[in-house]
């Protein structure tokens, strides 16, 4: 029998993007054979085999009544949530705010409102009136969460909500790092910021809103990018990390440094209409390196600002995050550690996978070979120790072609991206046709390579090399973003 199988976005890494495969199969586990078959690199993933899956064929016969064996009719593959076992009751992240909790409770007695109660003023009670009526939060709940410490690394589209919803269920403090300037573009899905904050420091108007919402919570700024260099010491001063960063490099610095803390990570990503979130705690479960073991290929997955983004889409996973957050400092509930949960709203397509721990990885696996932080934009990819090109800073450029120097450009960012700003006379090859239209290149004449924000562009400059351009290449330094910040303000920056 023929069936269309939609496959998760996670797997795409490994089916060369293909999303929809016909498949002849009758059953669940025939099914699964034949996917392994098609794509050998999801077999591990697929079949019970040694190594990190994300479903077992016994897990997906749990699905059907008639277990692996059971016909399967169109559609009846894969769009069932994969059936999970009770969990034990999970520990909160510190039982000490629990504790002091229960004994304010019995030391107050029926002495009043006016008097603090578990160490929350008559207005804080009010405030978080509804959910202390949760039996599973309650007074000890909010004690707990007034002295959690929170760390969100980004105040953007997903920084936004999940700092919104942590500030006002009462986390005690919050850590916000973010070096970005509020931007026009933003203001479609980054709900933190307003009009009225264009231009300004995004940690600093996250500040003021959150200030605003309740003043009870402590905020702490970091106006600098995560680099392996303050990671550590940034991320040391908390109890769990919430990631809202839209780049690899920094998932994986987050991943790593959370590792090495001990702290729970609350990771959250999105791509157009689709979504990802997820806990990753290395030691107690598997960590984002076993779920990615690589990152793409630059180019390939994107940001928001190169590939576009539904505004609700960041703000869903942002607020999962938020509840993933919550539910970790309170203990009890059931989380999403060692599961991903996958969401694509146009489609209305939710699922959830078990991520198992890769004994093979190098920060958590059985023979661990990480103890320190990396280059993290080198293992990405984003760069490179043999360098394929020079540099050109935006007025360097500028002078060379005001000066009337017979230059090509080659603009690689995408149609959407270009439709923003056209770079006219530059000829627009997407990376991956570089190596087929080589021909169209003069390597008689220097080239200089841009994209948004001169990051794509140095793979770029490598993917030419490798094809045998022989011609000299520049990347331009910060992309048509730097370009427009410092050579020509008029242009909408993105």
């Amino acid at each position: 029998m023929s069936l269309t199988v939609r496959l998760p976005a996670v797997w795409r890494l490994l089916t060369g993007d293909r999303d929809v495969v016909e498949i002849q199969a009758r059953t669940a586990s025939e099914a699964l054979t034949a996917l392994a078959g098609l794509f050998p690199a999801l077999a591990g993933r697929l079949l019970d085999r040694p190594g990190p899956r994300l479903l077992t064929a016994g897990q997906a016969a749990e699905e059907f009544d008639d277990g692996a064996e059971a016909v399967l009719t169109p559609g009846r593959f894969g769009r069932r949530l994969a059936a999970r076992p009770e969990e034990p009751e999970r520990p909160a992240l510190d039982e000490a705010g629990a504790e002091k909790a229960q004994e304010a409770e019995k030391s107050q007695g029926s002495a009043g409102l006016e008097r603090p109660f578990a160490g929350l003023s008559r207005q804080e009670l009010l405030r978080y009136s509804r959910q202390l009526l949760l039996p599973e939060m309650g007074m000890a709940g909010q004690a707990k969460l007034r002295d959690a410490r929170v760390l969100i690394v980004g105040v953007g589209g997903l920084g936004s909500p999940a700092a919104l919803y942590l500030a006002a269920a009462g986390v005690g403090r919050l850590g916000l790092v973010d070096d970005d300037q509020v931007e026009l573009s933003n203001l479609q899905r980054q709900i933190l910021h307003g009009t009225s904050d264009l231009e300004r420091p995004k940690t600093d108007s996250a500040r003021a809103r959150l200030k605003s919402l309740n003043p009870h919570v402590a905020v702490d700024v970091f106006k600098e990018r995560l680099t392996s260099a303050n990671a550590l010491s940034i991320l040391a001063g908390y109890d769990l990390v919430v990631d809202g960063s839209d780049n690899f490099p920094t998932r994986y610095l987050l991943n790593d440094a959370a590792a090495f803390l001990d702290l729970p990570l609350v990771h959250g990503s999105v791509h157009q209409f689709e979504g990802q979130a997820a806990v990753f705690w290395a030691g107690r479960g598997p960590c984002y390196r076993c779920l990615y073991p690589r990152p793409p290929k630059p180019g390939r997955a994107p940001s928001c600002g190169e590939a576009g983004v539904m505004g609700a889409l960041p703000g869903l996973t942002g607020c999962l995050q938020a509840a993933e957050a919550l539910k970790l400092v309170l203990g009890g509930a059931q989380t999403l550690l060692g599961r991903l949960m996958m969401f694509d709203l146009w489609l209305l397509d939710f699922l959830i996978v078990d991520v198992e721990r890769d004994p093979q990885c190098p920060l958590c696996g059985e023979k661990p070979s990480l103890d320190s932080l990396a280059d993290y934009e080198l293992f990405c990819g984003l760069k490179d120790d043999r360098p394929s090109g020079a540099g050109l800073a935006p007025l360097e450029l500028k002078a060379r072609l005001d000066r009337g120097e017979a230059l090509q450009i080659i603009d690689i960012r995408e149609p959407g991206e270009r439709a923003l700003f056209g770079w006219t006379g530059a000829l627009a090859i997407c990376v991956d046709q570089l190596a087929a239209r080589i021909g169209e290149l003069n390597p008689a004449l220097d080239a200089v390579v841009v994209c948004k924000a001169g990051l794509r562009s140095v793979y770029a400059m490598r993917t030419l090399r490798q094809a045998g351009y022989q011609g000299r290449l520049f990347n331009l330094l910060g992309g048509v973003a730097a370009w427009a910040r410092e050579v020509d303000p008029s242009l909408t920056r993105y």
